[in-house]
């Protein structure tokens, strides 16, 4: 879908490129969303054993908390959203158009295909150390 009020991907590029030469020069802190995930699961886990959380060596090293990262990652939603929004092209669909096209309207198979491709992803980037 296309919209006349779309951003400009060559705007909307140049702006992450501004952000991320900001969160370097202000915050000393480059761009990173997979350690905030984990972080998340450290809250959740902390809900019902946080002595366990409290154990594990990574959670020491790396606190489940809120932090700037996770600030990143909630205003990507957020900013998306808006994005979306005022261009136009915001609709309600639980499965995009392309992914039934290529995986059909099963959710099993979606999901394995999204699970396993998720899991290859957060496996590079935690292997990046990112």
């Amino acid at each position: 879908m296309h919209s006349d009020k779309a951003w400009s991907p060559y705007l909307a590029g140049g702006l992450s490129g501004l952000v991320s030469i900001l969160s370097v020069w202000i915050a000393g802190q480059y761009f990173g969303a997979s350690t905030t995930f984990v972080r998340i699961a450290g809250m959740i886990e902390s809900v019902f054993t946080p002595e366990r959380v409290a154990q594990l060596e990574y959670f020491v090293r790396v606190a489940p908390r809120v932090d700037w990262q996770w600030m990143f990652v909630t205003g990507i939603l957020v900013g998306s959203f808006i994005a979306a929004w005022t261009s136009g092209t915001f609709k309600k669909q639980w499965v995009p158009d392309m992914w039934n096209s290529k995986f059909g309207h099963t959710p099993v198979k979606r999901g394995f295909m999204a699970f396993f491709g998720g899991a290859i992803a957060m496996f590079g980037a935690r292997m990046a150390d990112g």
